[in-house]
């Protein structure tokens, strides 16, 4: 059976303000190192064989339907706005309309370079590629929207970074949409009000139908991105780069770049090597993504004629996503601790926790799926700190059901540690596979004891700590 994409392309069909058509740069030798196949039947692909889907997902034959296409958008990058940004590795191939009925884009990143590349080769080396493979669909797994990782095709060529000569890889990305708020941004940065206009009819239809005019989206994607940040937090998810650019309308987790898991649990917490000033720390992203919610306001605001009423429409709308956020987060680790009802005094019992495991430099995944068991005060230097905690913890949870089984369900057993992906990355670049194909099974069970896979547990020797991470470009 030849490979065959069922494709449906609508963004294609806007006005070229929005894009600029561009197909992939074809590679010299690629090789398929993975391929979704559950994914792929979720999208109605046939897959045809093994050298089909090499050649389609390195870029070197164009799918019969796709429209290849760079997206425009600009973007604020920690905190300061750059007026173009766009696709600079990436090609949109087209859409599908999956068997559940749910439309997403595919596309290769890594691609070679767009008219959006600023100077950049548009290429992607391995080691990122992987990564992103490995944590979307960890992410999927855990059950927080993201997009996911369809295919990883090795390039047989080199790029080049800091570090020298690299192995090249294209990934393809699946997405509920590549809209960003960065998209909205640039057309209200030019002025550009019937692309605007255009643009945000076109993300209503295809994200949040029902949702009425500007200030309808703006207040889906407050929710959408409040439920997210939420999620992010409750797995000790730190994204890395909050950029708008990197601000997914649909509520999607985009952009694993110098994304990271925590081992030891410190609110402070950033690996990302650009983060100088720690503005994408752990306990910062619930007020980036307000700061973000904001700019995507403060452009939806242009297109409308009532300026002055827009303003203080869109104001009350942000106003509201701090407690929207705070109300996520708490029913999140109230899950977490099997509290099944909400009562006064759990926030600061949460707090309670969070601040031992600080100052008992405590393992987050590993204490709070250990709750209630002698495994749990082994995570503490002291464990005293966590008898203390516990007794309280138990005396709140007077007369609820024993928590074993509410524990599993709410907290993860595996998460990709940022050592074995480290280590993962290093053995594929030496030509070794099984670690990447090893870390996608077990992770795709997050929550199911895996007897097997204890090493995957284990918190990092103080020789495996990772103390950066790198976006690749």
């Amino acid at each position: 059976m030849s490979l065959h994409i069922p494709f449906d392309n609508t963004f294609a069909r806007l006005p070229g303000a929005f894009f600029t058509a561009q197909a992939p740069q074809p590679v010299a030798e690629p090789q398929l190192l993975a391929f979704n196949a559950d994914l792929a039947r979720l999208l109605g692909i046939e897959a045809g064989d093994v050298a089909e889907r090499t050649q389609v997902f390195s870029g070197n034959r164009l799918p019969e339907g796709a429209t290849p296409l760079a997206q425009l958008y600009s973007g604020h990058q920690f905190g300061q706005y750059n007026p173009q940004l766009g696709d600079g590795r990436a090609v949109l191939l087209g859409e599908v309309v999956g068997t559940d009925g749910v439309r997403r884009d595919i596309q290769l990143k890594g691609a070679g370079r767009t008219a959006y590349s600023r100077g950049g080769d548009g290429r992607a080396w391995l080691g990122p590629v992987l990564r992103e493979y490995v944590v979307s669909e960890a992410m999927h797994a855990l059950g927080i929207p993201t997009t996911r990782a369809l295919a990883a095709v090795a390039t047989g060529e080199p790029v080049y970074r800091q570090e020298g000569a690299l192995p090249g890889a294209v990934l393809t990305r699946v997405a509920a949409s590549h809209l960003r708020v960065g998209t909205f941004q640039v057309f209200a940065a030019r002025g550009d009000l019937a692309s605007l206009r255009r643009l945000t009819d076109y993300a209503i239809a295809r994200h949040y139908p029902g949702v009425e005019g500007p200030m309808g989206l703006l207040s889906a994607v407050r929710d959408a991105q409040a439920r997210l940040v939420a999620q992010w937090m409750s797995v000790g998810f730190i994204h890395g780069v909050m950029n708008t650019d990197n601000s997914a309308i649909s509520g999607e987790t985009i952009d694993y770049g110098p994304c990271a898991f925590m081992d030891v649990f410190h609110p402070q917490t950033v690996f990302s090597s650009i983060d100088r000033n720690g503005r994408y720390a752990y306990d910062r992203q619930a007020e980036i993504a307000v700061w973000n919610l904001a700019q995507l306001a403060s452009a939806l605001i242009q297109q409308m004629q009532d300026r002055e009423a827009a303003v203080e429409q869109a104001t009350e709308i942000v106003h509201a996503m701090p407690d929207l956020i705070e109300a996520e987060w708490l029913a999140r680790f109230r899950a977490k601790l099997a509290l099944s009802d909400a009562r006064e005094g759990d926030r600061d019992l949460i707090e309670d926790l969070l601040r031992r495991m600080t100052a008992g430099q405590a393992d987050f995944t590993n204490t709070f799926r250990a709750l209630g068991s002698d495994r749990a005060r082994d995570q503490f230097i002291d464990p005293a700190a966590y008898e203390g905690w516990e007794a309280a913890w138990l005396a709140r949870r007077d007369g609820l059901p024993m928590p074993g089984p509410m524990i599993a369900a709410a907290n993860p057993v595996f998460i990709p540690r940022n050592h074995r992906v480290e280590q993962m990355i290093a053995a594929a670049v030496a030509g070794d596979y099984a670690p990447f194909h090893r870390m996608n099974a077990v992770l795709s069970r997050p929550y199911d004891d895996q007897p097997e896979a204890d090493d995957l547990t284990r918190s990092p020797l103080p020789s495996e700590v990772v103390e950066a991470t790198f976006c690749g470009t």
